[in-house]
């Protein structure tokens, strides 16, 4: 009777499988430092850096890239990193990066490498991308990686945070300590409840509703797609206002609205809407909004693309609050949320053999890549940038 693999690699002795363990290809990965202050988040922890060293790989973490969260050098060291410079971490066979990589990364890793990181559109350029389709690279943007059951892993862990801290910095606005009008995020006995307007039903917006409703808050939430507003009142209940994208419903709504949190997201394929600025106008003088999208064209015309350490403008008396990574002020949280799902990825990255094998064999790891062997495959990128695209099946069916 012959056995299927699975069974023949059970009756293997332990001496065994550390040899074939030993054949399997290595991954080199490098952990970077980002260059900007405002991004102090890594997408491993030295927990799941010893996850992957574990199993006879090299993970090169660049000196100090940990401190901005209070992990040492000491902690990665221990974990069985090794502790070089920039040049040597741009060095390895696969980058994972937070921010998109700038030109100045790109000319120093390799022919044929692979860089994974965030796709903030308003960071990334189109001179990046033709660098590394020139240095024939791959590309992995973690907002557009699926899953088994083909939802998104990176966002919904992101946009949980996301969620979260958009309610905390939209009660921060509206102090008076931050220049706000002075009121609190909530309710309480005899006072009407401050109006919380979220545009996206998503993860995002259902935590971020969530949050504003334990504080008393009253809520309205906004989206094109009806099942998931179904969804979103089914879990929070009827107190919870909710409508489709209507322009007479949501003028009033932005009217009466003493904060505005939007994450409608469109590199995924979701429907292009933007509040204008003559609605902007309507608003209440000393609203506050918070655009989640900035990084992907944002939600609101008025909206600008600003960093942490000056992330707040007003325009038409409305208080804007506009960054692509809003989780960084929660950088070690959301470190760890990243690195729950990187290290079992990297792992199976190495099972495949290496980057490009992986994006041949699993649909859902091959929806990330923008870049393949140097040909850029996601069209929504191309248009953006004004570059031509290549559907990546084509290429696949001769690699």
């Amino acid at each position: 009777m012959k056995l299927d693999p699975k069974t023949q690699r059970s009756l293997f002795p332990e001496e065994c499988l550390l040899r074939e363990i030993a054949r399997q290809p290595r991954l080199s990965i490098g952990l970077p430092k980002e260059n900007s202050e405002d991004e102090t988040r890594l997408a491993l922890t030295p927990e799941g850096v010893a996850i992957i060293t574990e199993e006879g790989h090299s993970v090169y973490v660049e000196r100090g890239a940990g401190e901005p969260m209070s992990y040492s050098d000491l902690q990665y060291s221990e974990a069985g990193a090794f502790l070089v410079d920039k040049a040597e971490v741009y060095g390895a066979d696969i980058v994972l990066k937070i921010a998109p990589p700038t030109l100045k990364e790109l000319e120093m890793m390799n022919d044929r490498s692979s860089v994974f990181s965030m796709l903030q559109l308003s960071n990334l350029s189109s001179e990046c991308i033709s660098l590394m389709m020139k240095k024939k690279m791959n590309a992995v943007a973690y907002e557009l990686i699926k899953d088994e059951q083909k939802t998104f892993p990176v966002v919904s862990s992101i946009s949980e945070i996301e969620g979260s801290t958009a309610i905390a910095v939209a009660a921060e606005l509206m102090s008076n300590e931050r220049g706000g009008k002075g009121l609190l995020l909530g309710g309480v006995a005899g006072i009407s409840p401050t109006e919380v307007l979220i545009l996206g039903a998503g993860i995002t917006g259902t935590v971020a509703a969530r949050t504003a409703l334990a504080l008393g808050a009253q809520i309205k939430i906004f989206d094109h797609d009806i099942s998931k507003l179904r969804k979103i009142q089914h879990y929070l209940g009827q107190q919870v206002f909710t409508s489709v994208i209507h322009p007479a419903v949501l003028f009033k709504a932005l009217a009466s609205a003493d904060a505005v949190i939007g994450n409608l997201r469109y590199i995924n394929g979701s429907e292009r809407f933007m509040v204008s600025e003559e609605l902007v106008k309507t608003m209440k003088p000393g609203a506050v909004i918070i655009d989640l999208s900035v990084d992907q064209g944002g939600c609101f015309e008025t909206s600008k693309c600003r960093t942490l350490k000056n992330p707040v403008f007003v325009k038409h008396g409305v208080v804007h609050y506009c960054v692509p990574n809003i989780s960084a002020r929660v950088a070690r949280t959301s470190s760890m949320a990243l690195s729950n799902i990187f290290a079992p990825m990297l792992l199976k990255i190495a099972h495949s053999g290496s980057v490009k094998s992986a994006i041949a064999e699993s649909a859902g790891f091959r929806n990330g890549a923008y870049v393949f062997g140097g040909v850029l495959v996601n069209r929504l990128i191309g248009t953006y940038y004004g570059l031509t695209s290549n559907d990546i099946g084509l290429l696949l069916a001769g690699y």
